[in-house]
This record gives structure tokens, C-alpha cells and sequence, in this order.
């Protein structure tokens, strides 16, 4: 058994391990290190004559007292080295959904420096004391509280539901109560990976890694096991290696030394995997991002741009690896599934894959998938579970709602957990991952009907 297959404990890391951790300061990347003077890129005064991020900021166009990404990342990054002001609060209103990366015709890395300077803010402004603070801490750190839940799913469940938790919580902390917290699986992914035996299929010349993350593993591992199925029909190996949080949550809260932590877990057992001959694939657009850009533009330890480099989104990598689209011509999926209202996420976005979902779609029969637009589902991972936020995300997403109810479907689709509660909340509609309806298609009803070798 290769080191990146090693089980592990479905809990937190060990309290000596995070004591350990907590002693190394976070210390990022220059972001510009070819300037000295300045924290810009040669170059880059052609972004004091450009507002095209702003333009594009989904929390700017509804929120007239948020200054804007430009004013996160390169106003103040110059105001700070020329008068060595203090980063400045509203940065916390940054919903990190990286849309401003994406709209820059000159590439300057936005998120990179917000998220430099969202970290400099809560270390050297935040009262640790603070609820804010403690709330930030809990949200970002879902990894170290599901575990918890997972044990008893069934109690969790009942008393996240109640409707005087939910008071409690926005009351004490700040969470809004306007939600419904999401629900914990009764067994996670990868107890149901144990119970199964493992991979299925073994190959030297097909390997992929799954990063399954949190919420794939604790709430949704339908997913997961959808995306083991659909792999395994095309002869991959699967491995699931030891993993933390991908560190989407605390990079948007500005918990860098958790972020960290995690990153230098993950790239660790993550290159272990890739010198076993295997590629890194995600579910989740968000950690595939994370991995993908944060990492390297953060963190500079060992292997970080290798594992960057070798890893994809799940649907990405079948359809530069396998002839995705042929193998789904002819296909249906029956009665399982109908049309979808489809919402690309922007983290999928981000990445130059928001158009292919609708083309894997197309190629199943019976069914559509309708793309909703280009909007922002506005929750943003946690940023729409903070009361003070609530509203502000529902503004954001109120084109999406309104293109969903237009789309002749009842049900949603999209990469997203967190925009898949926003859809689900804004609608009230099911909401799927794509993974689900390409199994449905390629494996169909035998794997509900799976043999006594795998449980479903």
C-alpha cells in the first residue's frame, strides 16, 4: 500500500501536530517581487486607468459602500508601502469569489493580494476575542467540526434544524438564521470507500487521486461515490489519499496559518500520489481552484507547483483524457432525471470551464441542461452565511433565481456545494452535481443495484 493510500482517522489532526503548526508564521509569496518600491508589477499603472474588476465585482454592483477590487488589491497595497496605513476593514466584505482575476485584461493577480491582505487584517486588527473572529474561525475551519457531527448524523441533524438553533446562532455569532444548515450524511464517503474494499479496478497506466474534500465527504457523498463510478468505467485506479480541507473557507476568512496547515498537508500526501503515477481530480470546483491558483500563489513549500500543475477538475479531465462525448452519445438517463436549470460556478468560471457542463449535457438524450447566465449565486462559500451578509447575497443572486424560474426545468445543476444551497435556497428546487446525472448515464441503475462487494 503506497504512502498516499495509507487510512486514515475521519477526525482532526492531532492536537501535537496543530501546536506544532501554530509556532510557524505565515509568511506569503511576494506578489510582485519584481518591484521594489512598489507591491505592483512593471506594467501595472494601467490599472489606476482601468475599472473593468469593479465593473465585474458582484458584491460592488449591490453593495454601494464596498469599495471594489480595485480598491482591495492595488489602492490599497499602494497606500500601504507609500504611507504604511492600515489594510483597510472593508476587506472582509470580499466574498472571494475571484471573478475579478478573470475580468482583468492585465493580469493583475486581485485575489492574491485581497487575500494577503484579508490575512493582514485579521492578524493585526481582529480582536481574537471578538465574534466576529470566533465565528470567521468556526466557519473556516468546517473540516475540524463535521467530524464532530458525522459521529451522531441523525442528533446533528435534528438540532441544526431547530428553528431555536438557529436563533442561537445568528444571536450569539452571527449566523444567519435566514438558512437551513445542511445535513450530515449518515455515512461518509470514505467509510463507505472502507466498507467497499477500496479501488475496483487497478491499472498502472490510468491513476487518479480524488480530493473529495469536506463536503463530499460529510454531506453529499453521493457525489463522491458518483465521480468512483464514472472513473472506474473508464478504467481508472482510484486512490483517496489523506487530505484536509482545501482551504477555499479560510483563505475568504483570512485564516492564513490554518490555510496553511491544510495546503502543506495536502501538497505532502498529494505529490505522494502523483509520484505513485497518479493525477489530481476534484469535485468540487472551489478546491480544484484552491489547488490550483491559491496554492502556488501563497504557499512556496515543496511540490506546491506540482501538485498545481497535476491537478483537474473532475468532467475537465475526462474530456482531455477520454473521449467524454462520445462515450455519452446514445445514452439516457431515463426516468432518473429531467431537464436542468444549470448554474457554472464562479470558481468554474475562474478556471475557463463554464461552458462544458452544457456540452457534456447535450450529448446525453432526453435531456437539457439550461444555462442560467453568467451571474454570481452571491452566497460565495461562507461569505452568505454571516447575518450581516444575508441580504447582500440574496441581492446578488437574484438574477440567477430569476433565470432558473424562467428555464423550463424544475431541477438545478451545478460543481458548487455552496451555490448548490443558494440555488436550492432561492428556488426551492433539488439541486444535482453533474457527476450524478454522467453516472446515471454511463453506469446507470447498476450501481443502485450494486453487488454485495459494494455497498450503494
Amino acid at each position: 500500500m503506497s504512502e498516499a493510500e495509507q487510512p486514515i482517522d475521519d477526525g482532526v489532526p492531532s492536537d501535537q501536530s496543530s501546536a506544532d503548526a501554530d509556532d510557524d508564521e505565515f509568511e506569503p509569496v511576494q506578489v510582485f517581487p519584481e518591484s521594489e518600491e512598489m507591491d505592483l508589477r512593471p506594467g501595472a499603472d494601467n490599472c489606476y486607468k482601468c475599472s473593468t474588476c469593479d465593473t465585474n465585482c458582484p458584491v460592488a454592483e449591490v453593495d454601494d459602500e464596498f469599495p471594489g477590487p480595485k480598491f482591495q488589491g492595488p489602492e490599497q497595497w499602494r497606500l500601504k508601502r507609500q504611507d504604511d496605513h492600515d489594510i483597510d476593514e472593508s476587506v472582509m466584505k470580499c466574498s472571494n469569489c475571484m471573478r475579478c482575476d478573470s475580468s482583468c485584461p492585465s493580469d493583475v493577480p486581485l485575489s492574491q493580494m485581497h487575500n494577503t491582505a484579508r490575512g493582514e487584517y485579521v492578524e493585526e486588527n481582529m480582536s481574537k476575542f471578538s465574534r466576529e473572529y470566533i465565528r470567521n474561525r468556526m466557519l473556516a475551519n468546517y473540516r475540524r467540526l463535521a467530524p464532530l457531527a458525522s459521529m451522531f448524523p441523525r442528533t446533528a441533524n435534528f438540532v441544526m434544524g431547530l428553528s431555536v438553533t438557529k436563533w442561537l446562532g445568528e444571536k450569539t455569532l452571527g449566523v444567519t438564521s435566514e438558512r437551513d444548515f445542511p445535513e450530515f450524511a449518515t455515512e461518509t464517503f470514505r467509510e463507505w470507500w472502507t466498507k467497499r474494499g477500496g479501488a475496483h479496478v487497478e491499472s498502472e497506466d490510468k491513476r487518479i487521486a480524488y480530493f473529495h474534500g469536506c463536503y463530499s465527504n460529510y454531506n453529499t457523498p453521493e457525489v463522491a461515490k458518483a465521480l468512483v463510478r464514472v472513473y472506474e468505467h473508464f478504467g481508472y485506479e482510484i486512490m483517496v489519499p489523506n487530505q484536509s480541507c482545501s482551504g477555499t473557507p479560510m483563505f475568504a476568512n483570512g485564516m492564513l496559518d490554518d490555510a496553511r496547515r491544510a495546503a502543506e498537508t495536502n501538497v505532502r500526501e498529494l505529490a505522494a500520489a502523483i509520484e505513485d503515477g497518479a493525477d489530481i481530480i476534484a469535485s468540487c470546483s472551489s478546491c480544484s481552484m484552491s489547488i490550483r491558483q491559491e496554492y502556488p500563489e501563497l504557499f512556496d513549500f515543496e511540490d506546491t507547483d506540482t501538485v498545481a500543475e497535476h491537478t483537474w477538475d473532475a468532467v475537465e479531465y475526462l474530456r482531455v483524457h477520454e473521449d467524454l462525448e462520445a462515450e455519452l452519445e446514445g445514452t439516457s438517463v431515463g426516468d432518473e432525471f429531467d431537464d436542468f436549470a444549470y448554474h457554472a460556478p464562479c470558481h468554474s468560471r475562474n478556471q475557463g470551464l463554464d461552458g462544458q457542463t452544457i456540452e457534456v449535457m447535450d450529448a446525453i438524450d432526453g435531456i437539457e441542461a439550461h444555462d442560467v447566465g453568467d451571474s454570481c449565486s452571491g452566497i460565495s462559500g461562507t461569505y452568505g452565511w454571516k447575518e450581516e451578509n444575508y441580504e447582500t447575497s440574496m441581492k446578488i443572486g437574484e438574477d440567477m433565481f430569476e433565470h432558473m424560474a424562467a428555464a423550463e426545468a424544475e431541477t438545478g445543476l451545478t460543481e458548487c456545494p455552496t451555490c448548490s444551497m443558494q440555488m436550492e435556497h432561492g428556488t426551492g428546487y433539488e439541486i444535482r452535481h453533474t457527476l450524478e446525472v454522467l453516472e446515471a448515464a454511463l453506469v446507470g441503475s447498476s450501481a443502485q443495484s450494486a453487488p454485495a462487494t459494494e455497498p450503494n
